[in-house]
C-alpha cells in the first residue's frame, strides 16, 4: 500500500533525542560475528516466512525473489526506483508500538515483508539489504538518520532514508517512503541530516570519515544484522 500522506505520518513517540540521537551512546553486549560464515539461503527464508506468517508473507517474498532476478541486470538506476517502488507500494506506514508492541523495533525485510507493515527504519532496512543483494556496493549506501519537517506546521520528528552515493563525497540520491520518487538530498529541504551508517561505518552529518564501528554502536542495527543471518538474509 503507499505510505500515508505526510499530514498522517507519526514517528517514534519517544522523537528525534529520545531516540535516534541516543543510539549513538548505545552499546550492544557482545559482538557480531559477521557474515563469513553465513550466506544467501532462500530456502531458509521461505521456510521462516511460511512457518511465522503464512501465505500472504510468502506471496510478497516471492515477489521480492522475482524483483531480484529481474533487476539483476537492469542499469543502477532501475534498481534503485524499482527497490524503492517496491516497498512503498506493498508496506504500509505503521508506528512499532501498534506493529510490534515496542516504542522502537527495526525489523528485517522479512518481518516487514511478513506483516506488511513498517514504519522509515522498516522501509530503509528492507531497501538496503536489497540493494546489496542486487550488488550494489554497500560503500555507495547509507541509511540515514534526519530531521523531518512534516505537514503545514513543518512540524520535525525523526526518520529515516536511504542514500546513494556515487563516491563518498557525491551528493547523495535519497529513497524514502515520503515521496514516490528519488530525489537528489539537495531537492530535499524538508530533511536535515543527522548521522549516516551502513554495515561499515557510522558518519555524523558532514564528515567524510566514519567515527564508529555501527554494530557496536547501534544495538538495534545488530540486532537486526542478527536476525537476518538466523532468517536467511547474510
Amino acid at each position: 500500500m503507499p505510505s500515508p500522506p505526510h499530514s498522517q505520518l507519526r514517528y517514534s513517540r519517544r522523537g528525534l533525542l529520545g531516540g535516534g540521537l541516543a543510539l549513538l551512546t548505545t552499546l550492544c553486549i557482545g559482538g557480531w560475528p559477521g557474515t563469513a560464515a553465513g550466506s544467501f539461503r532462500p530456502d531458509q527464508l521461505r521456510l521462516v516466512m511460511r512457518t511465522r506468517y503464512g501465505d500472504s508473507g510468502s506471496t510478497t517474498l516471492e515477489e521480492w525473489f522475482t524483483l531480484l532476478e529481474r533487476l539483476a541486470s537492469q542499469p543502477l538506476r532501475t534498481q534503485l526506483r524499482d527497490t524503492n517502488d517496491f516497498f512503498n507500494r506493498r508496506i504500509r506506514w505503521l508506528d512499532d508500538i501498534d506493529i510490534w508492541g515496542q516504542e522502537d523495533y527495526w525489523a528485517t525485510p522479512l518481518e516487514t515483508m511478513g506483516k506488511a507493515q513498517g514504519d522509515c527504519e522498516d522501509f530503509s532496512i528492507a531497501k538496503y539489504i536489497t540493494l546489496t543483494h542486487l550488488g550494489v556496493p554497500t560503500r555507495q549506501l547509507r541509511m540515514i538518520y534526519v530531521r523531518a519537517r512534516i505537514g503545514r506546521r513543518r512540524v520535525t520528528q525523526a526518520h529515516m532514508v536511504v542514500g546513494y552515493y556515487e563516491t563518498p563525497t557525491s551528493e547523495p540520491l535519497v529513497l524514502d517512503n515520503l515521496l514516490p520518487t528519488i530525489t537528489p538530498a539537495a531537492q530535499r529541504v524538508d530533511l536535515d541530516p543527522v548521522f549516516s551508517f551502513n554495515s561499515d561505518g557510522l558518519w555524523v552529518a558532514g564528515s567524510t570519515r566514519s567515527t564508529a564501528n555501527p554494530v557496536q554502536r547501534l544495538s538495534r542495527w545488530s540486532s537486526a544484522l542478527s536476525r537476518m543471518q538466523e532468517q536467511g538474509f547474510l
